[in-house]
């Protein structure tokens, strides 16, 4: 019987696959931003620290996340890396390692500006009472910078989840690899399925983002 339209996300397990992939694409984001975000406040640190050496280590970590394409170090470490030391490796797991080396470098960029936005004033008050190095940075700049970039954050992660899109790419079975699939599997009985496939995970994207981009704005606003 040839379906019609929208009728094919509901054929067979085709909608409990692109749930299933929904799941894959938070647990991978979730995972990725817990552990980016807390070795990207470390590193974000160790950057104020005025150490030249370690500054340029880092910058240039820095740079090569933001210059080179996340595409590229997806196949570097999935591909040509495991393929020069003759090793196989999972791709989900690679996945997440590119992701949080990704997201550490976004993240200590901002933790490092947001403790430079600091008022000097407020380290000086600090120095003042005798606070340690330590407790300079755990009750003065590490709270007033993380409030600062909280915004910035959180749009760092809408752009974690729509990222995830390119884990296709590897193998990875997220939600444009599972609509891709399930297209293929109708591509001459239902010459539409692209349009309502692809239209759905817009709509699921849309879903998981447009609330964290509304709550960026929201945290924005009270923050002025």
């Amino acid at each position: 019987m040839q379906l019609t339209g929208y009728r094919v996300l509901f054929e067979g397990n085709n909608f409990q696959r692109l749930m299933s992939a929904v799941g894959q694409v938070i647990s991978l984001s979730l995972i990725s931003l817990l552990i980016g975000l807390t070795l990207g406040i470390i590193i974000g640190i160790v950057r104020t620290s005025g150490n030249k050496i370690v500054n340029f280590i880092f910058k240039i970590y820095l740079e090569v996340f933001r210059i080179v394409p996340l595409l590229v170090l997806l196949f570097v470490f999935y591909y040509i890396l495991p393929e020069s030391f003759n090793h196989e490796v999972d791709n989900r797991q690679v996945a997440i390692l590119v992701f949080v080396l990704w997201i550490s470098a976004e993240m200590s960029d901002l933790v490092r500006s947001g403790i430079k936005s600091v008022p000097q004033s407020q380290v000086d008050i600090g120095k003042s009472i005798g606070f340690s190095k330590f407790q300079l940075y755990y009750y003065v700049l590490i709270p007033q910078a993380l409030r600062a970039i909280l915004p910035s954050v959180i749009n760092l992660s809408t752009r974690v989840i729509k990222t995830t899109s390119l884990l296709m790419m590897i193998g990875v079975t997220e939600l444009m690899r599972v609509g891709t699939q399930i297209i293929e599997n109708y591509v001459v009985s239902e010459p539409t399925a692209s349009l309502w496939v692809y239209g759905f995970i817009f709509f699921l994207y849309f879903i998981l983002c447009y609330p964290l981009s509304k709550l960026a704005q929201y945290v924005q606003r009270k923050a002025i």
